[in-house]
């Protein structure tokens, strides 16, 4: 389980408390705080200190959510993990949702918590936030030309060989379209992707960090997925033709 933080030093000890509760016994969680000025890294210095199957990356500085992935993703597949989780340490993500995600990880490659198919939903979000995710959600669909719902969520399980055959080194995205952009390349990669439904809820305590900035990035970061002059290649060894699947 990798978990970025930044500001979360409300959230983080009852969090991964919570998570603890919902994996197996021999999960690992890693903590990736990039340099919260608010005392995060230090509660979960104190977390690693208390249970051994906890660690803690420490990052000098906010480099934004897809950095902190890709530098959690490389620490958990050199530590030989199977199955890479990811998720929000703010509660929006549930973590009793836990064990579906991992239940149907034994049928596909790539597992999304959707918010936006049948038994999925949003909760305690005003008409404009809705209005962004969703309108997000299916703006990258038409320009991607793919049929997964919630292809903003960051509620996902990764089998290690869909983070060894992605380029991590050419993933440059800093914001939320880092989300779209793993989800694309793994179906690019001939990757099957299943989505599960979760219900999103507001954070407990903290700040968003969502931004116009990041919405910007958005916007133009996806036409160059498919468009661009970047290749994305295909998986060495042959797979199944690409699918979302709903339970």
């Amino acid at each position: 389980m990798v978990l970025p933080t930044y500001n979360e030093a409300d959230n983080i000890e009852p969090f991964v408390a919570a998570v603890r509760s919902h994996l197996p016994a021999d999960a690992r969680i890693l903590i990736v705080d990039d340099g919260s000025p608010d005392g995060t890294g230090e509660r979960a210095d104190r977390l690693a200190d208390r249970h051994p199957n906890v660690s803690v990356l420490h990052r000098r500085t906010k480099e934004g959510l897809g950095p902190a992935y890709i530098a959690g993703f490389r620490r958990a597949l050199a530590s030989g993990a199977g199955l890479v989780l990811e998720m929000d340490s703010d509660f929006s993500h549930d973590p009793a949702y836990l064990p579906r995600l991992l239940d149907a990880s034994r049928r596909a490659d790539l597992v999304i918590g959707s918010r936006y198919i049948e038994g999925g939903g949003v909760s305690h979000w005003g008409p404009v936030r809705r209005l962004i995710s969703r309108g997000g959600s299916a703006y990258s669909r038409l320009v991607l030309g793919v049929d997964v719902q919630d292809l903003t969520g960051g509620f996902k399980c990764f089998r290690r060989e869909v983070l060894e055959a992605i380029d991590l080194d050419s993933v440059d995205v800093r914001g939320y379209a880092f989300q779209v952009e793993m989800t694309y390349r793994a179906i690019s990669l001939g990757f099957k992707v299943v989505e599960v439904p979760i219900v999103f809820r507001d954070r407990r305590a903290g700040e968003s960090k969502m931004d116009g900035a990041i919405v910007a990035e958005a916007i133009f970061q996806v036409p160059r997925l498919r468009f661009g002059s970047h290749h994305v290649a295909r998986a060495e060894r042959p797979r199944e033709e690409p699918a979302v699947e709903e339970p």
